[in-house]
Parts: C-alpha cells; structure tokens; sequence
C-alpha cells in the first residue's frame, strides 16, 4: 500500500519497496518474494561501466538463481548525465540489457533514495555505495545478506558462491 509507506518513514520490508522502472511503470518488490535479488547502482560513462556485460551475463545465466535489478545513479563522477530514455537506450544498444532496469535514483547523501537508505541500514557492516556498481545481495527471505564493492565483477567466483548456496 502506497498510503502506508508515505506515513511510514521506516520501511522494515524489502517487498514493501515500489520504484519505477526506466519506463516510468511502478516495480513491485513484492513479486521479488522467495528469490534471491542483487541490487546495482549503475553508470554509463564509468570505468566499470562494461560490467553491464557480466550483470546481463549473469541475468541470462543465472537468472533462475537470482533476479538482477540496475539503478542509475549519478552520485559518482557525474557519470550518469542522462535522461531515462537515453540511459535505456545506451544499455540496449551497448549491452543487449534486458533485466529490470529502473529510473535514475540517489544512492548516497541528502537526497539518497528510500531503498538505498534501507539497503544501506540493513547491509553487513552497514556498507554504502562507495562508487558506481556496488551489488547488494538479498535473501529469499528479504534480508541483506552481502554488499560487494564496484571491483567485484558480477560473474567473479566470489558473488556466484553467493548465489548459489
């Protein structure tokens, strides 16, 4: 319920969240339950920026294991410049992106996004994006299990082990 969470400035559930997708349709986390999900903050003019490579990768090939979901952020660098036309584009066109990709979101400071200020409060050592394409890692069950810095690459043996236990 939308009402509930605008009254309710701490949101305890991951499945309560619903963020627009790059489209500009509602997500609702809800439909995540019982799935392991790995959350990305994502730039289009980073040096980590290829990893859209490896995070489609591993959407294609481990997507029964865990659903991948990529947010703009521009927090970093200014490296997320674009409008959310052109960042879908840029993703298709470059990297055949085909997973939930949502609209432009701040990962840190004043104005950090409600999810990323709940991810941030619920991670392992409270860890906050420190760049472009940090990974969070959530349960089936909902829960912030790990947080990866922006140098693990989504199809490194570390985030795989991960997922698959």
């Amino acid at each position: 319920m939308a009402s509930e969470m605008s009254t309710n400035n701490q949101i305890s559930d991951f499945y309560t969240f619903k963020v627009n997708g790059l489209d500009g349709k509602e997500v609702d986390f809800s439909q995540y339950k019982g799935k392991k999900v790995l959350l990305v903050n994502t730039a289009s003019e980073c040096g980590y920026t290829p990893q859209y490579e490896g995070l489609q990768q591993l959407h294609e090939t481990h997507g029964d294991e865990v659903v991948v979901l990529g947010f703009p952020a521009n927090n970093f660098g200014g490296q997320e410049p674009g409008s959310h036309e052109e960042i879908a584009s840029f993703c298709q066109k470059n990297y055949g992106v085909s997973f939930q990709m949502f609209e432009k979101v701040s990962v840190k400071g004043e104005d950090k996004h409600p999810l990323y200020v709940w991810l941030t409060e619920n991670a392992p050592g409270n860890e906050e994006p420190s760049w472009n394409f940090c990974k969070y890692l959530v349960d089936e069950n909902g829960k912030v299990v790990a947080f990866y810095p922006s140098k693990v690459k989504p199809m490194d043996e570390e985030l795989l082990s991960a997922i698959q236990k």
